[in-house]
């Protein structure tokens, strides 16, 4: 995929942290070239995480994440805090930027030679796993030989963690920080399929896209989109039809039909024209595999049969988007919902970034595929739910469980559910 096809959820996400005028925005623009974030001298300028794509070579496409300044103050610089430790969420790698001439003796020469906040950050980072690089900002300001005491003095006391000291008004130290920065970047021929590992050369994958009054006019949307992709990149064939056309299509190609994929809202239609001996899943499912957890969110649609009234249930979706008349979210979901269990549920929708930090009141969780999510941002939304004690499954999932169809739809990742 190209810069500006390669979905936000697939690319290399790259937080910037520091406090006010540590010179973050300066060192993003330096990094790609180009005038993308906002810089000034007046504290505070950054006052909301901006994100920008970008491609770095070797790396590929990539999101620089603007944050703001770690030392915001009052009540909404605290939720602007509060916002730019949330990205840490989605982030593959995390640039830690310090004023390098603001540093005092004390600074240098107690704990890891790194100021409080700075360290505060960093333990976060480091909690999480989260490859880091410490980035010592405008050298232009003291001399060569001091900044150089300095960083081997923080490289001493961290010996594991690229220390680079760069000058984004002298553009010095820029070359070395892209090399750090490819060198914390994730293998991503690690990553897993979201199809691909399933077929093999000249395998045919019926893909059934049902183009209705939801669908998006004059396009696919993304699950279809990547699916499509992962078969091409790995020299399977696609073919793609709707319901009304699959029964003909298949029997055309009889003998000789990989697997069928669908759109989950379908699952009942087209398991009913498939025959039993070719595997059927939806891209709903393929998505749970690729970007969450599958066997904690097959595990978790069990709670369906166990609510009771008055429990709420947490509709969530990834992206934000116009609402059909029969949305799946909003309309679909919750009508199967009150069908299947028959009680008196509270039913709430979130969508985005506006996840609940407190899932505590909720009973079950419905969350969609996560298409435009980061892996991580969707792994950890699965793990705080688990965490609370909250089940959590994906669309696809609940509905071939609600058209009793789950076995059939997972049996193709046998061997993922017993690992």
């Amino acid at each position: 995929m190209s810069l500006n096809t390669t979905p936000q959820g697939d690319r290399v996400q790259i937080a910037i942290y520091g406090r006010r005028n540590a010179g973050k925005s300066s060192v993003i623009n330096a990094i790609t070239g180009q005038d993308i974030a906002i810089v000034s001298d007046v504290k505070g300028t950054t006052t909301d995480p901006v994100s920008k794509a970008m491609e770095i070579l070797p790396i590929g496409p990539c999101m620089f994440i603007d944050t703001p300044g770690l030392d915001d103050e009052g009540e909404l610089g605290a939720k602007r805090v509060e916002k730019a430790m949330q990205v840490l969420n989605k982030t593959d790698i995390a640039l830690i930027v310090i004023d390098i001439s603001s540093l005092t003796d004390e600074d240098i020469e107690k704990g890891r030679g790194i100021p409080d906040k700075e360290l505060d950050i960093i333990s976060v980072v480091e909690e999480k796993k989260i490859p880091y690089i410490i980035v010592l900002n405008k050298a232009d300001l003291i001399d060569d030989i001091k900044a150089e005491t300095i960083r081997n003095k923080i490289v001493e006391k961290n010996p594991t963690i690229p220390v680079n000291v760069v000058s984004t008004t002298d553009k010095t130290g820029l070359e070395e920080l892209k090399d750090a920065l490819i060198s914390q970047a994730p293998d991503t021929d690690l990553k897993l399929h979201i199809i691909g590992d399933l077929v093999e050369k000249n395998d045919i994958v019926v893909l059934v896209v049902p183009v209705d009054s939801a669908a998006p006019k004059g396009r696919l949307i993304m699950p279809q989109q990547q699916v499509i992709r992962d078969l091409l990149d790995n020299q399977a064939v696609a073919v793609v039809t709707q319901v009304p056309e699959l029964s003909d299509t298949l029997k055309k190609l009889e003998g000789s039909v990989r697997m069928v994929v669908t759109d989950s809202q379908a699952f009942g239609e087209v398991s009913a024209i498939v025959p039993e001996n070719i595997p059927l899943t939806s891209f709903s499912i393929l998505f749970a595999r690729h970007k969450g957890n599958l066997a904690k969110l097959v595990d978790g649609v069990k709670a369906v049969d166990k609510l009771k009234d008055g429990d709420k249930v947490l509709i969530a979706e990834g992206c934000t988007h116009r609402r059909q008349c029969d949305d799946i979210g909003t309309v679909k979901i919750p009508r199967w919902l009150n069908e299947r269990s028959g009680k008196k549920l509270q039913i709430e929708t979130c969508s985005g970034t506006q996840f609940p930090a407190d899932l505590s009141p909720y009973a079950l969780i419905i969350h969609c595929g996560g298409c435009t999510l980061h892996e991580k941002e969707m792994k950890h939304r699965i793990y705080r739910a688990e965490k609370q004690g909250v089940p959590i499954v994906n669309y696809g999932i609940f509905i071939s469980y609600i058209k009793g169809i789950l076995e059939r739809s997972i049996e193709v990742f046998k061997e993922d559910l017993k690992d």
